[in-house]
C-alpha cells in the first residue's frame, strides 16, 4: 500500500479553522455502572492531530466536563439524558438537527453504548443524507441490533469494525465471511461494503480497506496498537481526514467529476490515507520503544509527523 497512496492534498497557507473542518464526535456513556468517556476524548484529539480545524464532544451532560479535561482543544455539545443518566434521543435529535451546520463530518460510536436509545440516535443519524460518517465500535454494535438497518443508510459512511464487530454487523445482513483469515480478510471486507454501499476499514493485522470495488491490505501498524484508545484515535484520524479533504464525486459517466478533480479525496482514500498514518505512527513508536506499552496519548503525539513525513516534508 506504501507505494501507491493517494496525494495528501496541500494545507493552503491562508487557512484558518473553519477551512480545514470541524469533526463532531457523538459518543461516551453516562448510565452507572457504564461509565465511558476517553473513547470519544480521544477520537476528537485523534480528528485535530490528523488537521482538522475544530472538533465537537456530542456526549451525555454529566460527562461533558470530563471529556473536556481530557481533550480541551475540543469544543462540547451536551446531550439530554433523564436521571438515570439515559439518552433522551428526540432531545438529542432535534439538538444535532439544530447545529449539524457546524461541521462536515460525524465520528459515531466510540465509548457510546448499543442499547434501545442509543440505537434510536444512530438510525436517525445514518438517515442524513448530506454529512459523511465514521462509525465505529458501539456504532457499529447499535446497527447490528437493527434489523434491516441498510433500508436506512443514506450517509456516504465508512464503517471501522474489528473482526468481533465484523461478526455482529455480517451475521445481521446474511453475510457468510471469515474476517480473521489474513487471505479471506480482504473479500470480507469487500462483501460487507458491496452489500452496504459503504467503506470498511477492517481493522486487525494488515488492516483492509474496501468500497465494495477497490480493496487495498495496509502495510504499517504492528502489536502495539493492541490497547485500549487506538481505534478511538484510528475513528477521529479518519474523520479528520474527511472533514478536511472529502468531496463527492459530480455527475455521472464521462461527464464525472471525481474528488480529485475537485482537489479533495474520496472516501476510500480518506480512509486509506488515515489508517496508513495511524499505522505508521505506532511504527515510529515501536522503534523507539518496543511492541508493548504504548499508550492512546502516545500514538496521538506522533500523528502530526507522520502527516508531515506523508507530505514530503
Amino acid at each position: 500500500m506504501t507505494t501507491d497512496l493517494p496525494t495528501l492534498p496541500r494545507r493552503p497557507e491562508a487557512g484558518h479553522k473553519g477551512t480545514f473542518g470541524t469533526v463532531c464526535v457523538v459518543g461516551g456513556q453516562a448510565d452507572p455502572p457504564r461509565v465511558m468517556l476517553g473513547g470519544p476524548a480521544f477520537a476528537a484529539l485523534g480528528a485535530l492531530r490528523a488537521g482538522c480545524g475544530l472538533a465537537m464532544l456530542a456526549v451525555p451532560a454529566p460527562i461533558v466536563n470530563a471529556c473536556l479535561q481530557i481533550a480541551p482543544s475540543a469544543t462540547g455539545l451536551a446531550l439530554p439524558v433523564d436521571a438515570k443518566g439515559q439518552l433522551k434521543p428526540s432531545l438529542i435529535a432535534q439538538m444535532l438537527d439544530a447545529h449539524a451546520h457546524l461541521w462536515e463530518c460525524m465520528a459515531i460510536g466510540p465509548g457510546f453504548g448499543a442499547g434501545e436509545y442509543q440505537q434510536q440516535v444512530v438510525v436517525r443519524l445514518i438517515s442524513q443524507d448530506d454529512k459523511p460518517l465514521v462509525i465505529d465500535a458501539d456504532g457499529i454494535n447499535a446497527l447490528a441490533a437493527l434489523r434491516d438497518f441498510h433500508a436506512d443508510l443514506q450517509a456516504p459512511t465508512i464503517l471501522t469494525p474489528h473482526p468481533g464487530e465484523y461478526r455482529r454487523l455480517a451475521a445481521a445482513l446474511g453475510i457468510d465471511a471469515d474476517p480473521v483469515d489474513e487471505a479471506k480478510r480482504p473479500d470480507a471486507a469487500a462483501r460487507l461494503a458491496g452489500q452496504i454501499g459503504c467503506v470498511v476499514v477492517l481493522k486487525g493485522h494488515r488492516t483492509v480497506v474496501s468500497d465494495g470495488v477497490n480493496t487495498v491490505t495496509n502495510d504499517t501498524g504492528g502489536p502495539a496498537l493492541a490497547t485500549a484508545g487506538t481505534g478511538d484515535v484510528l475513528t477521529g484520524v479518519i474523520a479528520g481526514f474527511v472533514a478536511q479533504f472529502f468531496r463527492r464525486s459530480l455527475g455521472t459517466g464521462e461527464r464525472q467529476v471525481t474528488a480529485q478533480q475537485q482537489g479533495g479525496l474520496s472516501l476510500l482514500d480518506c480512509a486509506r490515507l488515515a489508517v496508513w498514518v495511524h499505522g505508521r505512527a505506532a511504527d515510529l513508536w515501536t522503534e523507539r520503544h518496543g511492541a508493548a506499552g504504548m499508550l492512546a496519548a502516545d500514538l496521538l503525539e506522533l500523528i502530526p509527523s507522520v502527516i508531515s513525513e506523508l507530505r514530503g516534508g
